[in-house]
């Protein structure tokens, strides 16, 4: 890959990470204030069901992870595995379409 390829790939996974640091807290934080309130389970899926506004910050949640984890395993096959070429491109590429669909999958089934 060029040097202009190990950048873009590099702001995209610090954008990802940002994304992702958002996310999370944002996601623990309802956790917490939803159990803390006593809503159970059911009660939670009932709330979230309906909202085309969680439904589109799980959507970015996982499209940040599928940006994000595959950049970051670059490296890690390069340096314990000394994968480095097209193959492990087409490899972790296909692992971030993977993360995406599976992600998605499971948004979609929490909000159908």
């Amino acid at each position: 890959m060029s040097t202009r390829s190990d950048t873009l790939l590099w702001l995209a996974q610090r954008a990802s990470a940002a994304v992702l640091a958002l996310c999370v807290t944002v996601h623990l934080v309802t956790i917490v204030y939803a159990v803390r309130g006593g809503l159970t389970a059911a009660e939670i899926f009932g709330r979230t069901r309906a909202s085309a506004g969680w439904l589109a910050f799980y959507t970015v949640f996982v499209l940040a992870c599928a940006v994000h984890a595959p950049i970051g395993l670059r490296p890690v096959l390069t340096e314990w595995l000394g994968w480095r070429g097209r193959s492990r491109e087409a490899f972790v590429l296909a692992f971030g379409l993977l993360l995406a669909g599976l992600g998605m999958r499971a948004v979609l089934a929490v909000f159908r």
